[in-house]
């Protein structure tokens, strides 16, 4: 059984089909990016496979539950317990450190843990930098930071939606270099991105246009490792 599954899914505004008719499937440990032009459905199938959106139509299946019935409380639950999230804006509190932005996410999970929180950041990298506030962090710093906060709770995906979009090609490289650390601990993956290194980084890429899934590409030689073209 596939740990997430789309099957025949809509998401209608109108006239407008935001998404058309998708279906697809993300195995339990698979690292799989989703990409798309502007106003392909990519922030609308993030929203559903988030749990912060419903689809119109059609089922989405987590570890065999249909969620895509479900009301807001209990989508929040599931989103709480089961995924990670990390944005392209980081949406990190400013005035609280490295480590209380993370210990917040266990907030709403359980209760705050400041070595459990110490343990994500370490994984990160950033133990060193635990006491710094968000204005003392570089960008790539800032992500990894995010990254640790959607680890905390030990969720069985991580979705990351643009999470190099704000970086640097250095910085690019090092949060890349931690997502691939993360797949090869188990950690199931989903990346929506436009840039087209990043997508083809992933194991297998997911292509959107007009909210229909236009193509799936597996990567025969996939490594983890980002490499740019000179």
């Amino acid at each position: 059984m596939s740990l997430l599954e789309l099957k025949n899914v809509y998401k209608i505004y109108g006239q407008l089909h935001a998404l058309d008719n998708v279906s697809m499937k993300v195995e339990k440990g698979e690292w799989v990016s989703i990409m798309g032009p502007s106003g392909s459905g990519k922030s609308t199938m993030m929203n559903i496979i988030g749990c912060m959106d419903k689809p119109s139509q059609g089922e989405v299946l987590l570890d065999g539950e249909d969620i895509s019935k479900k009301d807001a409380k209990s989508l929040t639950t599931i989103r709480r317990d089961k995924i990670g999230l990390i944005f392209q804006q980081f949406h990190l509190v400013n005035y609280l450190t490295a480590v209380e932005n993370v210990m917040l996410a266990q907030y709403y999970h359980s209760l705050p843990d400041e070595k459990e929180a110490m343990e994500a950041l370490e994984r990160v990298g950033l133990a060193d930098r635990a006491k710094h506030l968000p204005s003392q962090l570089s960008g790539g710093e800032q992500q990894r930071v995010c990254v640790a906060r959607a680890l905390i709770n030990h969720p069985e995906i991580i979705l990351a939606d643009e999470p190099t979009g704000n970086l640097d090609e250095a910085n690019e490289k090092i949060v890349v270099d931690l997502f691939h650390k993360l797949h090869n601990e188990g950690t199931t993956l989903i990346v929506v991105t436009h840039d087209p290194e990043v997508a083809q980084v992933a194991q297998r890429m997911v292509v959107l246009r007009s909210g229909k899934l236009s193509k799936e590409v597996v990567n025969e030689h996939f490594t983890g490792e980002i490499s740019y073209a000179d």
